[in-house]
């Protein structure tokens, strides 16, 4: 399984990637292979301001249909647009194609509470 050590990760199984004050939001390998198949990513909330643990989406594997959920808090500023052609890009790149969501972050302390690769390992 992989575990990218860069990244940080929620207990949710979403991974997110910091870069300044936008934080970039996926599924991570685990989540994926327990989703099975992605099918469809239905995200409709860009422009949107949520709250951390809030739904920003829904993943539908062949086996079941998921929550998406919000790592942090913030307005997301971009979907990723090549999932509605790609879905299987969640499984097969889940750490770079098949992410889902920019996060414009509004509570920079929040990251605090995001575990590291080892910490997510030990959750597992």
């Amino acid at each position: 399984m992989n575990i990218p050590a860069d990244l940080k990760y929620s207990p949710d199984h979403e991974w997110i990637k910091i870069e300044g004050n936008i934080a970039t939001v996926g599924i991570t390998d685990f989540a994926q292979g327990q989703l099975g198949d992605v099918v469809f990513v239905d995200i409709q909330t860009e422009g949107e301001t949520l709250s951390k643990s809030d739904i920003f989406g829904a993943i539908e594997a062949v086996k079941t249909v998921a929550d998406a959920f919000m790592p942090l808090s913030g307005k997301i500023v971009e979907v990723n647009s090549q999932l509605e052609s790609s879905p299987e890009s969640v499984n097969k790149d889940p750490y770079g194609a098949g992410w889902m969501v920019k996060i414009e972050m509004s509570d920079l302390s929040e990251v605090d509470s995001l575990l590291d690769a080892e910490a997510y390992k030990a959750l597992l």
